[in-house]
């Protein structure tokens, strides 16, 4: 992941630049409010918020401790962090806390609605939790969360490339001893092998003695892992209802990783494990403890370490749009691969160019493609037609044109920023309605 303490204030934080909104309103909110100390906060509170509820919905401190090992180090979660997608492992974390918050606790599924929605598809599983475990109009309300996002994707084309080997791509993998189908049980199989965790098999018992105690909670949390663990096992059997969605339906896109579904699973599997009785949350607690005897060495990678960025090359971009003709979208780091740290630190045109074993996925962006043939035509006015003020070449910038520095579409991300507000404010009123006073 690239997390830096500085982020700049550019069009592609809040949802315009080269891509698609796929880190609106994440990027906008660390920009404006400092960094990657926001994003550790966010990380903490939410893995506790998590460990808070499963300890709420346990009926002994045996199916607590179960419960919360499930809830918080799933392997969701940890592929999700290996994957650098820290903000959909925040989402994964809060779905238990808005189905648990239900339709009791509004303002708790609200805030947590809030922080889930920081990726799109946090937001949008978030808003399906809601639906299904919460008053409708605190769902309705989250969809108004999305906007940050929602709103720039109408207006901006979706990434090009081939639908169906994307979704060949991104497809669930097996693991061993389990295949596909009992990977996803576990909610894991994600389909990049660097970040899976191992020992399937645990896993696989810890969801089929969750899934024995799914008759010992509310049925809208079965209805919810349906959902999410048949909508993962069809996409997977049937790829091609997928690529039609996809090209057919606005947004679909964001389910292309279709592992991804699994995590409405998630609120069951805590619910579950919490109700049923000592002997078997005692062995879902040591086979989920097993599973993550690897974790903590692959974790690792996810140390604080240098970006790289040379902070003097940003100042003299001076706010400028940037274009790299020779810097690739993704960058070499220990252990694996990142986003390139420049795309977070300055406004750049971007290639968004992606491959998954020599596959080409995603292509490279129009704008890039324009600005990388303008720059190969050593045109100039062209580079500034399309906005870009400085072009580097080797870590110096190597010819500037007199384009403008860019506008930045925040309104919509600070729209977003306010939703704490509102849930705090909605608590007098609930307590009002709570508790009447006599007349």
């Amino acid at each position: 992941m690239a997390l830096l303490d500085h982020p700049a204030l550019s069009p592609s934080a809040f949802g315009g630049g080269s891509l698609p909104a796929r880190n609106a309103p994440q990027d906008g909110f660390l920009a404006l409010v400092g960094g990657a100390w926001a994003a550790r906060v966010l990380i903490f509170t939410a893995a506790a918020s998590s460990a808070l509820t499963a300890a709420h919905w346990a009926r002994s401190t045996a199916s607590a401790v179960s419960a919360m090992a499930v809830g918080v180090a799933n392997p969701f979660v940890i592929e999700r962090l290996l994957q650098g997608q820290w903000s959909l492992a925040v989402a994964a974390w809060l779905l238990p806390v808005i189905a648990w918050a239900g339709k009791q606790r509004s303002w708790v599924a609200w805030l947590a609605m809030w922080a889930a929605s920081l990726t799109p598809t946090g937001g949008l599983f978030a808003v399906v939790t809601a639906a299904i475990t919460c008053r409708k109009r605190v769902a309705l309300g989250g969809a108004i969360l999305c906007l940050p996002w929602a709103i720039p994707g109408i207006f901006h084309p979706a990434a090009p490339g081939d639908t169906a080997a994307a979704v060949a791509a991104f497809s669930p993998r097996a693991e061993g001893y389990v295949g596909t189908g009992g990977a996803l049980l576990r909610l894991g199989g994600i389909w990049n092998s660097e970040a899976a965790i191992g020992l399937a098999i645990c896993g696989v018992i810890v969801a089929v003695i969750a899934l024995l105690g799914a008759w010992r909670v509310p049925v809208r949390l079965s209805v919810l892992a349906a959902i999410g663990l048949g909508g993962a096992m069809f996409f997977w059997l049937v790829p091609g209802a997928l690529v039609w969605s996809i090209d057919h339906i606005p947004g679909a896109a964001l389910l292309r990783d279709s592992g991804k579904l699994t995590m409405l699973a998630l609120p069951l599997y805590v619910a579950s494990l919490g109700a049923l009785p000592n002997l078997p949350t005692a062995l879902a607690t040591v086979a989920a403890a097993v599973q993550l005897i690897p974790v903590p060495r692959q974790l690792a990678v996810l140390a604080p370490r240098d970006t790289g960025v040379d902070k003097q090359l940003v100042r003299e971009i001076d706010g400028r749009v940037a274009f790299f003709p020779d810097r690739a979208n993704l960058v070499e780091v220990p252990g694996g691969v990142a986003v390139d740290p420049y795309s977070k630190a300055v406004a750049m045109v971007e290639s968004g160019e992606l491959s998954v074993d020599g596959t080409v996925v995603d292509q490279a962006s129009p704008q890039y493609r324009a600005a990388l043939r303008a720059w190969n035509a050593h045109d100039m006015d062209r580079l500034a037609e399309i906005g870009v003020g400085v072009v580097v070449v080797d870590g110096a910038i190597a010819a500037e044109t007199g384009a403008p520095r860019p506008q930045v579409p925040w309104a919509l991300t600070a729209l977003w920023m306010a939703g704490p507000l509102l849930a705090l404010a909605a608590i007098p009123r609930i307590a009002r309605r709570s508790s009447p006073t006599r007349s």
